[in-house]
């Protein structure tokens, strides 16, 4: 080997060795980052099996050693909102981290209309109303949010790619749309700083975001993600075989047949169960949060199957990442599906959806009046961002706005007429005009369209081609134009049926899920 050829092979060594060497935060630990108020803040990161690590930050000095892995963390103490603060971290060398603000942590995550971001011109299927405006108006220095690098990977990481900025009208174009909305109303109503993380990908399923050990001892679950296992087996043993070859998906949960054609990675399919929480979730726990927001549900592409599953899916997903955090039932608030002309956004799965109300501190935005009848990536955001931080500083920061539109508390049936009793009904109305898309069967089962009319705080529905109601629905349908019941906060009820009990006590709760 010639002299110069040795001379770059040592150099890459000592250069591997100094740099595994040297202290390295987690990347959520770096400059303009947004620390959680309120509560302890583990800080994390990597240096040299054994080496001393010192973080210092807002008058507290924390000490630990590297283990044999060279992984290190420390827990801050309760963090007093305020800033801007410096964070050092010393060992063999001194990392230091600037404008550091402490405040309220966000995370964002789901798949497209998560990641859709306020400018088309960061992404062509994007693209906010009125986004020239947005963009001049995003001027909120205490607001910044950390748009995490996609990946997908078969065994968990520990590292996370991005970086925190803060918002002006130069970064805020490549912001998620929905996070930035969210994030802004938060800072501007708790005049306090907001940090958003945001961890999401286009048409990902929902069993993507789920950890292994959780859909290993799930027995729906591990029907996925035990094909997916004998997929990637294959795939590693078959790099060239093509689609038709390779073991077939159980056609019971959420089988996607795909194009025939060369077969790809599996672990590159964010269809596949585990990938986005091995690549994106685990590499952020346990950072400090308040909670989650969420807007996924148009990738369920097993039919009936894979519909039927969802809601079981979402809820062992919450349950999961409440049990990594271990922060105990944090807020976790979703977005209901707007309407499309489409199956994916049909009313099956906005139901699923609301059985996420079943578990505790969870909330839903309502979006049927902002949907797009042939987009399935609406552009109207602004009311999805405001629904979801009206909840949020409802039932967390105790502000006293309505946060909800219209739930459905039950019903009574007197005479040909079906009653509808409602909480957060307070100037219940049919916007722009008479109540629409009401339908009323008897006990064939056969819906047909019918008249209501509000009553106080309830709506009376009636039909004469129904004489002994039994059941009642309400924006029953992919895409329910003109679905118009509202409260006088200007919310909209979700969509509901009456003849399921398990769908009616679903909904019948609170947004809160309390």
């Amino acid at each position: 080997m010639r002299i110069a050829q040795v001379c770059a092979v040592v150099s890459t060594l000592l250069f591997t060795v100094v740099a595994f060497a040297d202290v390295k935060p987690n990347q959520l630990f770096s400059d303009h980052a947004v620390l959680q108020g309120g509560m302890s803040v583990p800080v994390w990161g990597t240096a040299d099996p054994g080496e001393k690590v010192v973080v210092s930050f807002a008058k507290q000095r924390k000490v630990t050693t590297a283990d044999a892995d060279g992984k290190w963390r420390v827990k801050l103490g309760k963090l007093t909102v305020g800033g801007p603060f410096v964070m050092t971290i010393t060992g063999k060398n001194t990392v230091t981290i600037n404008d550091v603000l402490v405040g309220e942590d966000w995370i964002g995550s789901g798949q497209s209309n998560m990641a859709f971001t306020v400018s088309a011109k960061v992404a062509a299927f994007a693209g906010m109303q009125d986004e020239d405006k947005e963009i001049a108006a995003a001027n909120y220095p205490q607001l910044r949010i950390f748009m995490a690098t996609t990946k997908k990977t078969y065994e968990p990481q520990s590292e996370i790619s991005g970086e925190w900025k803060i918002a002006t009208p130069e970064n805020a174009p490549a912001f998620s749309a929905v996070a930035y909305l969210f994030g802004r109303d938060l800072n501007q109503a708790l005049r306090e700083p907001v940090g958003m993380v945001v961890v999401a990908f286009g048409a990902s399923t929902a069993e993507s975001w789920v950890s292994r050990p959780v859909a290993a001892g799930d027995p729906q679950i591990k029907t996925m993600l035990d094909h997916f296992d004998d997929l990637y087996s294959f795939y590693k043993t078959h790099p060239n075989a093509t689609t038709d070859q390779a073991p077939s998906a159980p056609q019971t949960i959420n089988a996607r047949p795909g194009k025939p054609g060369p077969l790809r990675d599996p672990v590159q399919d964010q269809h596949q169960p585990t990938v986005l929480y091995n690549g994106m979730v685990h590499p952020i726990i346990p950072f400090a949060m308040r909670g989650v927001i969420w807007y996924q549900g148009e990738s369920i592409v097993g039919g009936k199957a894979g519909v039927a599953i969802y809601p079981h899916v979402m809820e062992a997903l919450v349950k999961d990442w409440r049990q990594e955090w271990g922060e105990g039932n944090f807020p976790f608030y979703c977005v209901q599906l707007p309407p499309l002309k489409n199956s994916s956004n049909n009313p099956m799965v906005r139901e699923g959806q609301a059985h996420l109300l079943s578990l505790p501190d969870t909330g839903m935005a309502v979006t049927l009046d902002v949907g797009d009848p042939t987009n399935v990536h609406p552009k109207n955001k602004e009311p999805v961002g405001d629904r979801l931080s009206r909840i949020a500083l409802a039932n967390v920061y105790g502000k006293k706005i309505e946060f909800s539109g219209p739930v459905l508390a039950g019903m009574q049936i007197e005479g040909a007429n079906i009653v509808l009793h409602f909480s957060h009904a307070a100037g219940l109305i049919g916007k722009g005009g008479p109540l629409q898309w009401f339908q009323v069967a008897g006990a064939d089962g056969r819906y047909v369209s019918a008249m209501a009319i509000i009553r106080g705080e309830a709506v009376v529905v009636h039909s004469d081609e129904v004489v002994s109601p039994v059941s009642v629905r309400y924006a029953w349908d992919n895409y329910p134009d003109g679905a118009n019941l509202i409260n006088g906060a200007g919310l909209p009820a979700a969509p509901f049926r009456t003849d399921s009990q398990d769908a009616l006590s679903a909904i019948a709760k609170d947004f809160t899920g309390k």
